[in-house]
């Protein structure tokens, strides 16, 4: 048997879907019902199999997987993201995720590894692109945010009350990093945001561009772009140029060469471009070469900015929560975001 089918045997038994009460003679449907899964992981706020990681699913097990809190179909065919604040996280972020992360590789486990290139994108500044899956690519969302975390106890701090719905995250390289290239980071160019404080009718959504230099460089800090409403460090009322929670927006992504074309439309208000060169900085403190080297794949879902740590001058925005799912999302300590729409390079 492949080495991907026996991952996705195994998962499908550590991890129940909504998929298998089918077995049992009635059918519910999964996300991979109405969208492509076949080049996405899902990684959910959860250790159901308790082996102290957080759980991620791909491969074959992607086509009947689905998460009654987490990661499932609402009533109308849509794909829903819920995250609370307190849960288990990634090694490298403190904030919790309900969120799809690309996999050229598909499930193709074989012979294709996890780092390796055929399971990234380059810039084709990469001196050697050719030996990636593919130079740039798109990534296609509609999507509305029903629900951002209310509690903040340093609500001045910059990501508090927000959700991420959409990114571009480079992969990190510590052989990179150690050999001083101005490379693997494992910074964001692209990281799309939606914010709205809890005494406000209107939000605002903003893109931001983290500038690709070392953990340690002072410089290395997020850049925020306007979209609708404001950016996150105006705590201003949006008002009517913002957009309400539940009112949908489409975003598109596209790389090409070294170029980041973003387009940005709703309907109330007037459609937002920008055409960004990855190659270059963004600014005069900014690597010089931007991303020109670095290993990319894209991300969409919802991940959360209200972290619960305190500690961090920027992140450690205070929220609140249990860690307990259902008291959390009743508390309003969690985000929710739904997908009517999602295609990676054009699926």
């Amino acid at each position: 048997m492949k080495q991907g089918l026996i991952l996705a045997s195994s998962l499908l038994l550590a991890f129940p879907t909504l998929a298998n009460v089918a077995n049992n003679g009635v059918s519910h449907p999964v996300p991979a019902d109405n969208f492509n899964m076949q080049n996405w992981k899902i990684t959910i706020p959860s250790d159901i199999n308790k082996d102290g990681k957080i759980d991620e699913i791909e491969g074959v097990a992607m086509m009947s997987y689905s998460h009654s809190d987490f990661f499932h179909l609402d009533k109308d065919g849509n794909l829903v993201f819920e995250v609370h604040n307190k849960a288990i996280t990634t090694k490298n972020s403190k904030n919790a995720r309900s969120e799809l992360r690309q996999m050229p590789r598909g499930a193709n486990f074989d012979n294709i590894l996890t780092d390796s290139k055929l399971n990234q994108w380059a810039l084709s500044s990469h001196p050697h692109a050719d030996q990636y899956s593919g130079i740039g690519g798109t990534l296609e969302g509609t999507v509305k945010v029903n629900h951002v975390s209310m509690h903040s106890k340093f609500p001045e701090k910059y990501p508090a009350y927000s959700v991420v719905v959409g990114q571009i995250h480079s992969k990190k390289h510590n052989s990179q990093i150690k050999a001083k290239t101005g490379y693997g980071y494992g910074n964001e160019p692209l990281k799309i945001f939606y914010k709205k404080f809890p005494n406000q009718k209107y939000g605002s959504v903003f893109w931001n561009y983290e500038r690709n230099l070392a953990k340690k460089d002072p410089n290395r800090i997020d850049i925020a772009h306007p979209v609708w409403g404001n950016t996150w460090e105006n705590p201003a009322d949006p008002g009517k140029a913002g957009i309400a929670l539940g009112e949908e927006f489409s975003y598109k992504v596209e790389v090409k060469g070294t170029m980041m074309h973003l387009t940005f439309t709703t309907a109330r208000h007037d459609t937002v471009k920008y055409d960004i060169d990855l190659s270059k900085g963004i600014d005069d403190k900014d690597n010089v070469h931007g991303y020109a080297e670095d290993d990319f794949y894209f991300k969409a879902g919802a991940y959360g900015q209200c972290s619960v740590s305190e500690t961090h001058p920027v992140w450690g925005t205070g929220c609140a929560g249990t860690g307990d799912f259902a008291i959390d999302k009743k508390n309003g300590d969690y985000n929710s975001v739904t997908f009517s729409a999602l295609k990676l390079n054009g699926k």
